[in-house]
């Protein structure tokens, strides 16, 4: 029997007391109230235009592209967070995850690999009733909500819950982003009211995240307020959420441009307009962590575990994003994921830390490939890759 990933990783009280309680009565959807329609989703890869192109250029120019100077990408950062009480290694090494795209390469993600990497934990975008068994190693669960999952896939998430008592499900995936889940706050609010009362009825020991949105901006958590509001104003009761989850990307927010556009539902053009240049910036990805722990906070949230279950580099090294710089990039925001902590914002029950559970993005992917760790076509690692598995044995092997 599999342990839930996230009470293995901190043995939280909080955690253990959901555990115990009974499993919730399912809650009445307001009869006024007619389920807003799904919107169309964008199931392509191939069509997300997450990165600039800049076809006018050579590709040795784009090596040396100047990003235009924005308001918006001056943040002022607070006092650097300090480093929380140090950790067993063994939990330490635990927090350290990877997004394992399927079918994307001819890449055999196993149990010898899965080792050579030594992380504690990894997600698919699927759910899967019997994932890698490796010691050491847990799974979590994501429930995409696009079709051709919707309606819910009642029997096969019942099937795959019963193989996995107490996982962590994270319920959906980007729905602020128009070719991933793609859902208005309203539709989003509604599919997880539907899957966390389905999936708590059969299993209260499982531990529902909400989806994480791309990247922690205003807009985004404006996106989350309503969320919120949506799903109180239709079951008359603040969103139960387990484990607090969100992405960390710098991109782009504007209507046909690159990046991750505007949420669904949302009626403005532009949000942060951040350029080429910012995307591996240390301190704007600081300072999404901070500051969606300061939402948090505000929301009433404090109390609980936050995830950032996807974050790299989507550039491509053309761009000027070398595998220096990537691996700089990488293991300078594991340090801080993994130590930082706050008083004011953080887990208590975790020594105050901001985070409890990190996901690099990925491990071998043609799209995407400038943070892969495994090369598609050989199999063997990268560069990366090499750098990732000496910081995951480090921690494993710290005092």
């Amino acid at each position: 029997m599999r342990r839930a990933w996230l009470l293995a990783l901190l043995l939280l009280p909080l955690l253990a007391a959901c555990r115990a309680g009974p499993a919730p009565e399912p809650w009445p959807t307001p009869a006024a109230v007619q389920p807003t329609p799904t919107p169309t989703a964008v199931d392509s890869r191939a069509l997300e235009p997450l990165v600039p192109t800049v076809a006018a250029l050579p590709i040795a120019s784009q090596t040396t592209i100047t990003p235009t100077a924005t308001p918006t990408t001056t943040i002022a950062l607070p006092a650097p967070a300090a480093s929380a009480t140090p950790l067993e290694p063994v939990n330490l090494r635990s927090r350290l995850g990877l997004g394992v795209p399927r079918k994307v390469t001819d890449v055999q993600f196993d149990a010898a690999l899965a080792q050579q990497l030594g992380m504690g934990w990894y997600l698919d975008w699927h759910m899967d009733a019997a994932p890698l068994e490796v010691e050491g190693l847990e799974y979590a669960q994501l429930y995409a909500m696009r079709p051709p999952n919707l309606p819910l896939q009642r029997a096969r998430i019942a099937e795959v819950m019963a193989a996995n008592p107490g996982a962590l499900w994270l319920a959906g995936n980007e729905p602020d982003v128009m070719w991933q889940d793609n859902q208005t706050p309203e539709a989003y609010a509604q599919l997880y009211h539907q899957f966390y009362t389905f999936v708590k009825t059969l299993d209260p020991s499982a531990q529902i995240a909400i989806a994480g949105v791309s990247q922690v901006t205003p807009l985004r958590l404006q996106y989350l307020e309503a969320v919120l509001a949506a799903y109180e104003r239709l079951y008359g009761q603040r969103m139960p959420v387990d484990v607090w989850n969100v992405h960390a990307f710098i991109l782009r927010e504007e209507r046909d441009s690159w990046g991750v556009s505007i949420p669904p539902g949302m009626d403005v053009d532009q949000g942060m307009l951040w350029e080429i240049e910012d995307h591996d910036d240390l301190d704007l990805f600081r300072q999404q962590i901070i500051d969606f722990r300061r939402w948090m906070a505000k929301q009433g949230q404090q109390d609980k575990p936050l995830i950032i279950s996807e974050f790299g580099i989507l550039m491509p090294s053309e761009y000027g994003f070398s595998d220096e710089r990537v691996a700089q990039f990488m293991t300078e925001t594991f340090d801080f994921l993994l130590t930082a902590a706050d008083p004011e914002i953080g887990l208590e029950a975790d020594d105050h830390r901001l985070v409890q559970g990190l996901t690099w993005y990925s491990l071998s992917d043609t799209v995407y490939p400038t943070s892969n760790l495994v090369d598609p076509n050989s199999g063997e690692l990268t560069a990366l890759g090499r750098v990732f598995a000496a910081y995951a044995a480090q921690l494993a092997e710290a005092p």
